[in-house]
């Protein structure tokens, strides 16, 4: 499982670095071109359409690396029974929430089929709003992969706040040591 979890890991931040690096390509061809006096028709929509893709995207990497905003203080001062109780149901909660955002967005790209984008004709609707089912799909495999080691982080002990955890280690790491 952990090798299966570092890969999808691999992927989405690929995923998430490429979108990145095209959203600032964007932005900047978009600056650049306005400076020159010659505006990008497709600019606007094509910025607004990438930043979702991202913010999708980068969901499921953040839902993965267990970075998302959670009720971590209060669900630690539970009993270690009532801890993973609404560990797990938070865990259904959130499965169900993306599995059905997943099947309507299947369906708001049906509905679209025959629509494009106004400034690029060529482009379908369907393909950028395809980022709603497809991204959802990998949050849920994104919160299976890491619901194992959730429970069992709740059955061992408090909650790792991933956010504090990661800003000490950056915190550390920032550090210059001396003898």
């Amino acid at each position: 499982m952990t090798a299966i979890r570092q890969t999808f890991d691999r992927i989405l931040e690929l995923i998430a670095v490429f979108l990145m690096l095209a959203v600032t390509a964007i932005i900047t061809l978009g600056f650049v071109y306005r400076w020159a006096g010659a505006s990008l028709v497709w600019y606007d929509e094509v910025a607004s359409i990438s930043l979702c893709w991202l913010t999708y995207y980068g969901g499921a990497l953040a839902a993965l690396r267990g970075a998302h905003i959670g009720f971590s203080g209060f669900v630690n001062s539970l009993p270690a029974d009532w801890r993973v109780a609404a560990t797990a149901f938070s865990s259904i909660v959130t499965i169900f929430f993306f599995a059905v955002l997943a099947v309507m967005g299947t369906k708001v790209v049906q509905i679209l089929q025959g629509d494009t984008l106004v400034s690029l004709p060529w482009l379908s609707l369907q393909v950028t709003q395809s980022v709603i089912p497809i991204a959802s799909v990998l949050f849920v495999i994104a919160e299976l992969l890491r619901l194992p080691e959730l429970l069992r982080e709740a059955r061992r002990g408090p909650l790792v706040d991933h956010e504090l955890q990661e800003a000490l280690i950056h915190g550390q790491a920032g550090k210059e040591i001396r003898p």
